[in-house]
């Protein structure tokens, strides 16, 4: 056996990362929306076709479900395995059960994308109803068994560094700041070239966070592999958990985007929902810290209460 083979077979025996759990039916259309782009034509037809149509398709054999979409029973058991399903029979149960809850008055609501002519009340309209929407379907998707992974190693983290690039490198100084506050170790690395040189440093008992929606950002991939190399506990924040940044992820937080469009790119989308699984990170910790995390937010309000100008009297 090949020494290569040798270390394949080792990896998988000493995995002990929880196994992602299939996505909630709330989360289904949302995943779709996340994963259709990286799909091939015969698999969007998959599943464009159960996330419109849930009901039907439920009622659905693979077989039937293959003839439907013009496409064959493997592309369906793909499809059903790549928006986290381990077999159609689960997709199936999915389907029946959001299909009850569309019945019930439960079916998400779907906005028309922002128009170039649109008022500005339309525009706050539309964008809160995307926003609603978004969040929904990233809580709907989160896999808690992951967060409450990610949440207890940050808790026992020597130091964390954080990697994004753009939007994603607000969200992270977002955090940074947040976890700073109550006591911990913690960076944001925008720069490329600091974040690997500060990789490089991390040890076993550090946490590394990378941010990215796409997960094929080399300047967020890199520093990441260098941590997950050195032996850090590396934690993905993505829209796309089949991607690169995955190879090199302990856990995996899944975020979901609303739908891109001209005025509104992945940047803007992205954004809410990654700061709702920080914000859930920055909680999950505060609560397992609470004796230390308590006294150091404390701490930190006195120490800028002087820069907060009193109340003007009237």
């Amino acid at each position: 056996m090949s020494s290569s083979l040798k270390e394949t077979f080792k990896d998988v025996a000493t995995d002990t990362r929880p196994a992602p759990a299939p996505p909630a039916p709330a989360a289904l259309a949302a995943k779709v929306r996340t994963l259709v782009p990286t799909m091939t034509r015969s698999m969007q037809r998959v599943a464009e076709a159960v996330a419109g149509d849930p009901a039907g398709c439920a009622a659905l054999t693979v077989t039937g479900l293959a003839e439907r979409t013009g496409t064959s029973e493997a592309t369906v058991v793909r499809t059903s395995r790549l928006l986290g399903y381990p077999g159609y029979r689960d997709l199936r149960l999915a389907l029946a059960a959001l299909a009850a809850q569309q019945a019930a008055g439960g079916a998400p609501a779907v906005t028309a994308d922002i128009a170039v002519d649109d008022s500005l009340t339309d525009v706050v309209a539309k964008l809160a109803q995307e926003e609603q929407q978004c969040l929904a379907d990233t809580a709907a998707g989160l896999d808690v068994t992951q967060l409450e992974a990610a949440v207890g190693v940050l808790s026992a983290a020597r130091r964390i560094d954080v990697y994004g690039i753009g939007a994603s490198n607000l969200v992270g100084q977002d955090l940074a700041q947040k976890l700073l506050r109550i006591g911990l170790i913690a960076h944001a690395h925008s720069d490329p070239h600091l974040a690997v040189t500060n990789a490089v440093q991390l040890r076993t008992g550090d946490v590394a966070i990378a941010i990215t929606h796409s997960g094929r950002t080399t300047d967020v991939i890199e520093p990441l592999r260098v941590a997950f190399d050195h032996g850090a506990t590396t934690i993905a924040i993505t829209g796309r958990p089949d991607s690169e940044i995955a190879s090199y992820a302990d856990y995996i937080l899944t975020t979901s985007t609303a739908r891109e469009s001209e005025l509104r790119p992945a940047a803007m989308s992205s954004r809410t929902s990654q700061l709702l699984v920080v914000d859930c990170l920055f909680i999950g910790v505060a609560q397992r810290t609470y004796e230390t995390a308590a006294p150091a937010l404390s701490a930190s309000y006195e120490a800028l209460a002087h820069r907060h100008s009193p109340r003007s009297p009237r």
